[in-house]
């Protein structure tokens, strides 16, 4: 995973990446799971947490639900927060709950403003509630394979995916659809891909730094 050296590298040139003893937590996006960072080498000297979303509650909202996750993190010690798709949304919640060193956002979006005109449109007329859970992670699967070029990374996305339940997508694509927050902290760092097909580029709001597709592809699982 290249694309990921290339972000660690992004971050340290920033002095993004916090002192030592910071824990660094690690959000997943909707359809991965801790696999997502495999190749990411960070210094031992900080300490990483991946965070499990389990199944949200029926008609849970992002915050709530960024809340409930917020008790996987140790507030006592200093932290940031790493999150990708829709882990970056879950991280721009926690943004305003905790107060971590840093919060950064891989292929996502900092408030709904900035999610594409096609979550809009289902808020008010919810078409997703028409299909099944299982026909959403049926779809997962289909689009996959078009989302993600890359040969050497399909049999892991795909492996990802088959972790998945059907009540777990239905209400995770809830999440993002009835997503309502309009402002966002403006310490958060945005890592966007310049042909994100999920939420375009054009959509973000002053990105902190635009890569790839193929960095975009791969993080954005």
């Amino acid at each position: 995973m290249k694309q990921l050296f290339s972000i660690l590298a992004f971050l340290m040139a920033l002095n993004l990446v916090a002192q030592t003893n910071t824990t660094i937590y690690f959000f997943p996006g909707q359809g991965s799971d801790k696999r997502i960072f495999d190749s990411l080498e960070i210094d031992p000297k900080y300490k990483v947490k991946y965070i499990e979303y389990g199944t949200p509650s029926d008609r849970i909202t992002m915050s709530t639900f960024a809340r409930q996750l917020s008790r996987q993190i140790d507030t006592t010690e200093e932290f940031m927060l790493i999150g990708v798709s829709l882990g970056g949304m879950i991280c721009v919640e926690l943004a305003e709950l905790l107060n971590p060193k840093k919060t950064i956002i891989i292929s996502s979006a900092k408030n709904r403003n900035e999610l594409p005109c096609r979550y809009k449109f289902q808020r008010k007329i919810p078409l997703y509630k028409l299909f099944s859970g299982n026909y959403l992670l049926a779809g997962a699967k289909i689009l996959q394979p078009i989302v993600e070029p890359a040969r050497e990374k399909k049999r892991t996305l795909k492996s990802m995916l088959r972790r998945k339940d059907a009540t777990y997508m239905e209400r995770t694509v809830g999440l993002n659809i009835k997503w309502d927050r309009q402002l966002n902290s403006k310490m958060i760092y945005s890592i966007h891909g310049t042909n994100d097909h999920t939420i375009p580029l054009k959509n973000i709001q002053s990105p902190t730094n635009v890569g790839s597709i193929s960095s975009r592809i791969y993080l954005r699982a």
